[in-house]
């Protein structure tokens, strides 16, 4: 009679379909629990690229503003490479920063 009950209760066609659609789609689907955890690991990856590239965006359309200015333009050619005018010389000078034990 004890076995009898817990027999009828797990042979219910109903709980027997209810566990075989929830394992069905934890497991086994195409858009299962796992595959949603990391798609939104995925998507979340996305949006800090997003916002890093769209900071980044921002600074470069700042910088194209102040290059309108052929002054700044000028100041930006000759720190970053090295440009002079004509009739010009420039020196490098580099610090020695080894220290010697």
């Amino acid at each position: 009679m004890f076995g009898n009950k817990y027999f009828r209760f797990f042979t219910n066609r109903y709980l027997v379909v209810g566990v075989f659609f929830v394992v069905w789609m934890i497991f086994l689907d195409a858009n299962s629990y796992f595959i949603h955890r990391e798609l939104s690991k995925e998507i979340d990856k996305l949006d800090e690229k997003k916002l890093f590239f769209s900071k980044e965006i921002e600074q470069d359309k700042k910088a194209i503003q102040e290059f309108k200015d052929s002054e700044k333009l000028e100041e930006y050619a000759r720190d970053k490479f090295f440009m002079k005018r004509e009739n010009e010389d420039i020196f490098i000078i580099e610090n020695d920063t080894l220290t010697h034990e």
